[in-house]
């Protein structure tokens, strides 16, 4: 596996000859519109047979040589990886890379909403070794709590089983204004609302044929966080065997009276629901400054405090298919794919940078008189994030969402192994 960073006066002819690749894998891999068009800064991933760096944390008991035995590899490897490593003076808590031909192994869930894209079911074709769950964003729910179906998902739940794909139906407190607190608070804090939102969503999923449910209530109203905790455990008791996935805001620590995370119970929903999926995106958030979507050290932040409060394979962060594309000193922005966002570059003749606190890419254009600043991902930064879930041995990732396409991310996945 390769990553090659464009320089200035580079071409895909010099850069083919230089990986012992065709031009047209690289323009294939990576989505691009030209292979006479590239500006600097820009990542191309150049896939290859080389062992993957897995990363990893040193935990007691660890010596190179159990290592290089877990991890299929060398002594000599190891210490190469890790230039002024002593190998005889390992600590805990130390992180190492260790090239490896042994596979990272997490599940991946990929979020729909249909109707978004109109070749979504021949493009999952495509993507469907990569992933293990698909939540399909069709349902909410009514005042007195009976969940209700808002778009068309019979084909996609077909589609999914037929890949081996396991679907989960995604409710969210959504009304035509988007998420309503009102409306969670209302339901939540109501016994027998409650009781009909639990069993209408049970019976909707085992009517359309679900492997589980999926749990998206945002922006509950703090004092209803007990009845959050309440509902989800009447939920999964009446689930049977349907695997209950709560999807949570990310935060850092617990601040019960925040309107945005403070609903949720963290170390109370790690113990109830069979996946957490920490909503690790839009730390830059639509209408804000320009800041990068999902920033590697805000992710590891929230991570460690998450892991004070759920175990890890219960855990999976979200990782963004899309960018910003921000105009500087208002609140105006629009979302674009990372595809889309890393093409805007190009046919710009933008030249990419590089925040290393971030681990993210962004660049600058300007539209007439308007300054726009893009942040976006690539495979640089998709690869740190995966190996932030390696060193923390987490369940895996979640990506908002299918209809944004981003090819560098699917074509990293095949150094996976996803269960």
């Amino acid at each position: 596996m390769a990553v090659h960073v464009v320089k200035s006066g580079e071409n895909l002819w010099s850069i083919s000859k230089l990986h012992g690749v065709t031009i047209q894998n690289i323009v294939e891999v990576n989505g691009l519109l030209s292979a006479s068009l590239i500006v600097p800064g820009l990542a191309l991933y150049i896939p290859d047979l080389q062992p993957i760096i897995r990363f990893y944390k040193v935990k007691a008991g660890d010596t190179l040589w159990k290592l290089s035995q877990q991890f299929k590899t060398s002594i000599n490897n190891i210490l190469n990886a890790n230039p002024g490593l002593d190998p005889n003076n390992l600590y805990i808590g130390q992180n190492l890379n260790i090239p490896s031909p042994v596979k990272p192994q997490f599940s991946t869930l990929g979020f729909i909403v249909p109707g978004s894209s109109p070749t979504f079911l021949a493009d999952l074709e495509e993507i469907a070794p990569n992933l293990t769950y698909l939540a399909v964003s069709a349902f909410s729910f009514t005042e007195e709590g009976y969940a209700y179906v808002i778009g068309d998902d019979v084909p996609i739940v077909r589609k999914s089983k037929e890949l081996n794909i396991i679907p989960l139906l995604m409710v969210q407190n959504t009304t035509a204004a988007g998420f309503s607190k009102e409306l969670a608070g209302i339901v939540l804090s109501t016994p027998a609302y409650r009781r009909n939102l639990v069993a209408s969503l049970v019976n909707l999923a085992l009517q359309r044929g679900y492997g589980g449910i999926s749990v998206d209530l945002e922006f509950i109203p703090p004092p209803q966080r007990e009845d959050f905790n309440t509902f989800l455990r009447e939920l999964k008791t009446a689930m049977g065997s349907l695997i209950l996935h709560v999807n949570v805001h990310a935060k850092t620590q617990d601040i019960p009276s925040n309107p945005i995370i403070g609903a949720y119970d963290y170390k109370t929903i790690g113990e109830i629901a069979d996946i957490v999926a920490v909503m690790t995106i839009d730390y830059g958030y639509p209408g804000g400054p320009p800041d990068p979507v999902s920033p590697l050290w805000w992710i590891a932040l929230v991570v460690r405090y998450s892991l004070t409060l759920m175990p890890p394979e219960k855990i999976q962060i979200g990782l963004p298919l899309y960018g910003h594309d921000k105009i500087v000193s208002t609140d105006r922005f629009r979302a674009l794919s990372v595809l889309d966002a890393q093409n805007l570059a190009i046919s710009t003749g933008s030249v990419i940078q590089y925040d290393t606190a971030a681990q993210s890419p962004w660049f600058r254009y300007w539209k007439g008189t308007e300054e726009h600043i893009v942040w976006f991902e690539d495979i640089r930064s998709y690869i740190e994030k995966y190996r932030l879930i390696d060193l923390y041995q987490l369940n895996g990732a979640t990506y908002w969402q299918l209809s944004f396409r981003s090819p560098q991310n699917w074509a990293y996945l095949d150094k996976v192994d996803i269960v």
